[in-house]
């Protein structure tokens, strides 16, 4: 079941120097002491060292050597750990490797010059105003993709950030290396956002997805969700807006005029015929107005309407409801005309008629009251 020989590792070592470290240090230090090197230069194959730590990536040991460097555990004599060629490097004057013919060491010592000092706070160190990250820490970062200039960004706000909350720290290294592959892959997430962000245009559909949740989830006329299209367009293409989510914001749209149109039916029930002197509710033009139909355009469209259906003598359960859908289909017109002539009627001279239907046909061609 244990056909390996295993890693020792002491507690109070792991707790002064990090876990990694502690495994990492206690491994090098067993080495020495098995090849009877001299403290002061020890050569490891680095591919020998990464077989006997093959949970680790090379990136690990090579982050975890630098770890230890920085602690003041070893200092490196040579090029840092690599995936081939030899880790040279000795151990530090406050580290007591193993003696030749002595037991393997179980912690770093204390420096005699501080023994009634903690481990923990002998270990750790506030953030230095002039502190830069190790160059193998800024080489593990390339490694990941990560741009030098993004790198580079990153040190001023850490520095600050963590020198103004004056927390000790057993390595700003490791600290930094984290912090900065997070900030990377949030700038990641960003960009992908942006990059499906887009404008509205004048072709724009929802997708049959929105369409099928109006209408079967949120039980919608489909040809109140299609007259909603244009002037959803309209409002969206003139702000000029940039976004990832149009399915979402007209599902939005759609559903609170229709709240609104329904509340407004509640009290419109009753077929009867237009009365003389009828005028659209109040709240029909609180709907008109999310769709951003001016007020003033829906009052010069109630003559002509209330003159045709008098004439026509035809009953119906809504008033409001036709004349909703008759205001709409005049102002997608008059947008996609850019004619202003509702703003002429109080003027001299024939107003300029801009539809190119006439109005039983606006009128008649869907059943809305149904």
């Amino acid at each position: 079941m244990m056909p390996e020989k295993c890693l020792n590792v002491s507690p109070q070592l792991a707790a002064t120097i990090g876990l990694e470290e502690a495994i990492l240090y206690q491994l090098l230090a067993e080495i020495q002491y098995l090849t009877h090197q001299d403290p002061q230069r020890i050569s490891i194959d680095c591919r020998h060292l990464a077989s006997l730590l093959p949970f680790w990536s090379n990136a690990d040991i090579r982050r975890l050597c630098s770890s230890l460097q920085d602690k003041g555990v070893i200092t490196p004599l040579a090029q840092a750990f690599g995936a081939t060629g030899d880790f040279v490097f000795s151990f530090s004057s406050t580290t007591t490797p193993a003696r030749k013919g002595g037991p393997p060491p179980q912690q770093a010592p204390t420096s005699p010059s501080e023994p009634s000092e903690p481990p923990a706070q002998r270990r750790t160190r506030l953030m230095d105003t002039s502190w830069q990250p190790a160059r193998d820490v800024v080489a593990q970062l390339n490694q990941y993709g990560i741009p030098p200039a993004f790198i580079e960004q990153q040190i001023p706000e850490f520095i600050t950030y963590w020198s103004e909350r004056g927390d000790p720290m057993h390595s700003w290294n490791a600290k930094f290396l984290k912090n900065t592959l997070r900030l990377w892959r949030e700038e990641q997430t960003r960009e992908v956002k942006r990059g499906r962000e887009t404008q509205m245009t004048s072709d724009w559909k929802p997708s049959r997805d929105a369409v099928e949740l109006l209408t079967r989830q949120g039980g919608i006329n489909r040809n109140f969700i299609e007259d909603a299209i244009p002037e959803f367009i309209l409002y969206w293409h003139e702000k000029g807006d940039r976004r990832s989510t149009w399915n979402t914001d007209f599902v939005r749209h759609v559903k609170l005029q229709w709240a609104r149109f329904t509340a407004t039916l509640e009290n419109d029930s009753e077929p009867r015929l237009i009365a003389r002197n009828w005028q659209p509710s109040e709240d029909l033009y609180e709907v008109l107005q999310l769709a951003n139909i001016p007020r003033e355009f829906a009052r010069q469209q109630v003559p002509e309407f209330s003159l045709y259906w008098r004439e026509s003598g035809q009953i119906t359960a809504s008033w409001n409801t036709k004349f909703l859908q008759h205001v709409k289909r005049q102002w997608a017109r008059h947008c996609a005309t850019g004619d202003n002539s509702h703003e002429k009627h109080q003027g001299p001279g024939p107003a300029v008629r801009t539809r190119d239907r006439s109005l039983v046909e606006d009128l008649t061609d869907r059943s809305w009251a149904n």
